[in-house]
């Protein structure tokens, strides 16, 4: 599982939006970048271009102590040293030297004598110190040119201000509809998974992957690709623009590449480790709270809030240790290291710069210095913004792979196929069945109903009586034997294809949080409210909803608490015969109804069973009289078959049972 290249997948699916937000990124950068070359030109050309040579001619650009004189820059014909003039700078001063200097480096200014040193070289010119109206006179005709250059800057930023704006915008809409589709794409993988998963994993521990996971996952398209993406933009332009400067330092500053490079090996081998456990404990610690909180009446009803937080603190001490572990890696190859290249970096630019006074290194102009630093700083911003994500990245990564995981589990594809209402006919041939492999719960189980009669199974703990409804309804698959449903293998059919046209109410209803009607109705459109009205009718539940201020459309709250267990299972018996089917599974449904809800089912059920096959697993036997045939289950094996009136006067083991639950002896009845 490359869990890179599926994440890289999931963000083609908004790839015109992501390339659009890059090109608007790279306009931006490179109205950003643009600005340090204007400063250099600003800084050579027009500030500290006024030391160029000056070359006095009849009509020049400036007057100055009745003598004209012209840039030599700007001149248009040739000119000789005899008329050449320079302005130099020390300190705040600018000195007029009436003749050529030879070279420049570094400058001193002593009794009307300025002197240039560099490296063993050394000259002396007569130099005259310039007034700041005498130097505006040179600087003057600079202005207009400094002031469309700064306009221009401005434009810069306001359009890279512009297109920064679009881009984050777009990059964020782009993130947030693929992490969209990533969380619908799981939801829908877990209505694939077969019910063994499930029994497999707590529910906390599947909850997190749907939502922190892929919330993990959120933040890798909306900041850390984004920044990452930005930066290899900003760093192309950085390096483009150094190249352009001064090819050897560029070739240099390279070396930054290949560090961030080691850099983000290293920091991955060790973060990878660490994000694992912590993701680990954090679906751990939502199936703990998930549990409890599940469990409060039974936790505060034994006393067990102290023992329950114990085992609490411990998964959360050891999500706080590995935190730890992580914070400590990322403080120590964040920050300090980065501090650390940059500084390595500036003193490297002071020697290449600042030696070129000593012969060392080589002269460059003051605009190409402040290009370089201002590039350098920059470099280091999109350096610094990619170490800063790497802990998300890496926990990105997990998350992602954690979430894929899920997405692998061997499941069963919802198809929109549909089959033709059974008849209701069913066989089972020798069936045998194991959750464990060769640890049989059922063992070669065979009988056949037909449409509109009642098997009932019936058996202690463990005997296999849901078992049977299991395979039936296909939440497993048995290994041996066949089951047929109108003379059709339920393995030549699809889940969706057997199901369909069967329901079934188990002994714990569950109720989603909405509305009675939503409920009986599970969202489906096609059903009216009539027709939910009706099925409630048909269970018995017009009292309950007379009852009830809003009737149908009363508030349901999380798994029907609001509702006692008699209420609930009218209302998940409702939701199984209002879509009419021809085969009908109750799972021991009655044994968490009282006496006087379980007569109103009783009636409902000799109804609805009419036209039918229907399957009851039985609690209480009382329930099961009018059944057409009972099955009796001892460990995987029909031991007994026969309706109620035969079985008894068999005096098995039914008959023993029935005797056990109403309490009397074998010699005391009547």
């Amino acid at each position: 599982m490359n869990v890179g290249k599926r994440l890289f997948n999931y963000a083609l699916q908004a790839k015109r939006t992501i390339l659009v937000a890059l090109l608007f990124l790279s306009i931006a950068a490179a109205a950003e970048l643009t600005g340090p070359f204007i400063a250099k030109t600003m800084i050579d050309k027009h500030i500290m271009g006024i030391e160029q040579p000056w070359v006095e001619q009849e009509d020049g650009d400036v007057v100055y102590n009745n003598r004209e004189f012209t840039r030599s820059d700007r001149m248009e014909t040739k000119w000789s040293e005899d008329e050449e003039v320079n302005l130099l700078q020390i300190g705040l001063t600018y000195y007029f030297v009436d003749e050529a200097i030879a070279f420049d480096g570094e400058r001193t200014y002593e009794n009307g004598v300025l002197t240039i040193e560099r490296g063993e070289d050394q000259n002396s010119y007569e130099a005259t110190p310039m007034t700041q109206q005498e130097i505006y006179l040179f600087f003057q005709q600079e202005v207009a040119f400094i002031m469309m250059l700064l306009g221009g800057y401005l434009v810069l930023i306001i359009i890279s201000a512009i297109f920064h704006y679009y881009q984050s915008l777009w990059l964020q809409i782009s993130a947030n509809r693929i992490i969209k589709r990533m969380r619908e794409d799981v939801f829908a993988k877990i209505h694939e998974l077969p019910i063994e998963y499930f029994d497999k994993q707590p529910t906390g521990k599947i909850v997190a992957r749907v939502t922190n996971d892929t919330e993990a996952i959120r933040e890798l398209y909306v900041r850390v690709l984004a920044t990452f993406f930005t930066s290899i933009i900003y760093m192309t332009g950085i390096f483009i623009a150094l190249f352009l400067l001064d090819t050897r330092l560029a070739w240099a500053t390279l070396l930054i590449v290949p560090i961030l490079i080691l850099w983000m090996i290293f920091y991955r081998k060790f973060a990878g480790k660490y994000n694992r456990v912590i993701r680990e404990k954090i679906s751990e610690i939502n199936g703990s709270i998930n549990e409890n909180i599940q469990g409060m009446p039974i936790v505060q009803a034994f006393g067990r809030e102290k023992e329950v937080a114990v085992e609490f603190e411990k998964l959360n001490e050891e999500h706080f240790k590995y935190n730890n572990k992580l914070l400590s890696l990322n403080a120590m190859t964040s920050f300090n290291l980065l501090n650390l290249v940059r500084n390595i970096a500036f003193v490297a630019l002071i020697w290449y710069f600042g030696g070129g006074s000593l012969g060392v290194g080589m002269v460059i102009s003051l605009g190409v210095v402040y290009a370089f630093v201002d590039y350098i700083n920059r470099l280091f911003e999109p350096v610094n913004g990619i170490v800063n994500q790497l802990a998300q990245l890496e926990e990105a990564r997990i998350a992602g792979e954690r979430v894929f995981k899920l997405m692998d589990e061997p499941g069963t594809e919802l198809l929109e196929s549909h089959r033709p209402r059974f008849h209701g006919d069913v066989q089972f041939e020798d069936v045998s069945f194991a959750y464990k492999k060769d640890e049989y719960v059922l063992k070669n189980i065979s009988f056949s109903a037909k449409r509109g009669e009642t098997f009932a199974f019936v058996g202690h703990t463990g005997s296999g009586k849901s078992s049977i409804m299991n395979i039936l309804f296909r939440f497993y698959d048995h290994q041996k034997g066949t089951i047929k449903v109108d003379g059709i293998d339920i393995h030549s059919m699809t889940k969706q294809e057997l199901r369909e046209h069967m329901a079934i109410v188990l002994q714990d209803p569950f109720l989603f949080t909405g509305t009675i009607a939503t409920n009986v109705s599970m969202n489906d459109a096609s059903i009216s409210r009539e027709r939910i009205l009706d099925a409630l009718e048909k269970v018995g539940a017009h009292e309950m909803l007379d009852g009830l201020p809003n009737g149908l459309d009363e508030e349901v709250k999380e798994k029907g608490s609001t509702l006692s267990a008699g209420q609930r299972q009218l209302i998940s018996f409702a939701r199984a015969l209002v879509y009419d089917p021809p085969i009908l599974i109750l799972d021991e449904a009655t044994a968490n109804i009282d006496t006087d809800t379980e007569e109103l089912i009783q009636q409902a059920l000799d109804v609805v069973k009419e036209g039918r096959t229907t399957f009851v697993i039985a609690h209480r036997l009382s329930t099961i009289r009018k059944a057409d045939k009972i099955f009796v289950l001892n460990r995987g094996e029909i031991v007994e078959q026969g309706d109620h009136d035969a079985l008894m006067q068999r005096e098995g083991k039914y008959y023993h049972m029935y005797q056990l639950q109403k309490g009397t002896r074998k010699d005391s009845a009547s």
